[in-house]
């Protein structure tokens, strides 16, 4: 098993360094300067040549990425020209707004999605797993925004029985972070909740129909020990990498609730970064998450080794 583990470790490192020349090279690709973008149009040649020396982007770019590398190995990652901070803690606090969303949104839609497709697949051909499908299928076919802006307009304009946007920490007023945190952590958690209840479903299915789940009814086990401890675990290998990529996902890919709620996390921090061309804090920003997506896609592997142990010796 160590073994196992190193090498998966050895695969994110690699991973992770690709990631970082793709986004370098893509950022010096895109045109504009930062640096014109972040005096104005009426600023002067030379005060351009002062902060372009400030900020480092005179030095060959073979330069800047090796002190990028550097910089994010000893976790000085220097200041941004947008916000005119450290990055460093800047993105943790970003990243802590943006966790605070997302893993709840995760819990519910695995919990909620799981025992879902598993209740489909039991209740095959019946009322209830037609329900379930269809309602799967929408969530996974709807648009995260259009909804996002229907709810805004429904529970808070119409009913004014949530907040519009904003977002207030747990230990400042938990009764507001509560009611601002119930339409972004619900529609985040939809998409992946449909996506769970599919692929439980499906692997259920699969599962239940062996040999060895027809001979633990024929010794008389009863149906939720047969479910959830015979079948369930065999049927997680597909669930697990699923949500491997769901966690991955909402960490990174939340950019569209946080538009609409106005909430101050990664993708919000990303977008006005990229549109203003902060080099180093889109830099960084795009290493967080692709650390924390390489990071659950570890875990995952290291699950696999757990759940199935002919999966080590791959």
């Amino acid at each position: 098993m160590t073994l196992f583990i190193v090498r998966r470790f050895v695969q994110t490192a690699v991973v992770l360094l690709i990631v970082t020349l793709l986004v370098f090279m893509i950022m010096r690709s895109m045109p504009g300067d930062p640096v014109v973008m972040f005096l104005g149009p009426d600023a002067s040649q030379e005060q351009i040549d002062h902060y372009t020396a400030v900020f480092g982007l005179d030095q060959p770019l073979a330069v800047q990425y090796m002190k990028w590398l550097g910089n994010i190995a000893t976790g000085e990652f220097g200041k941004s020209i947008v916000y005119r901070q450290d990055i460093g803690p800047f993105i943790l606090e970003r990243l802590k707004v943006t966790l605070t969303i997302a893993i709840p949104a995760f819990l519910i839609s695995v919990v909620a999605g799981v025992l879902l497709g598993v209740t489909a697949a039991v209740r095959r051909g019946r009322l209830l797993d037609s329900l379930i499908t269809v309602m799967a299928n929408l969530g996974m076919a709807t648009p995260i925004f259009w909804l996002s802006i229907l709810c805004v307009y429904i529970f808070s304009l119409k009913l004014g029985w949530l907040p519009v946007q904003g977002f207030t920490w747990p230990t400042e007023n938990f009764s507001l972070a509560v009611q601002k945190m119930i339409m972004p952590v619900l529609l985040l958690s939809l998409g992946p909740l449909a996506s769970y209840a599919r692929q439980a479903r499906s692997a259920m299915l699969e599962v239940i129909r062996q040999d060895y789940i027809r001979t633990g009814r024929s010794k008389g086990l009863g149906e939720r020990t047969i479910i959830f401890k015979h079948a369930l675990r065999n049927a997680l290998i597909p669930i697990i990498t699923l949500m491997g990529l769901q966690l991955g996902h909402l960490i990174g890919g939340s950019v569209l609730i946080e538009q609409v709620f106005v909430i101050p996390g990664m993708g919000n921090m990303l977008i006005t970064a990229i549109l203003n061309k902060d080099y180093q804090l889109v830099q960084t920003g795009v290493f967080v998450i692709a650390a924390s997506v390489s990071l659950c896609n570890l875990l995952v592997d290291i699950a696999y080794g757990y759940v199935d142990p002919r999966i080590r010796i791959s």
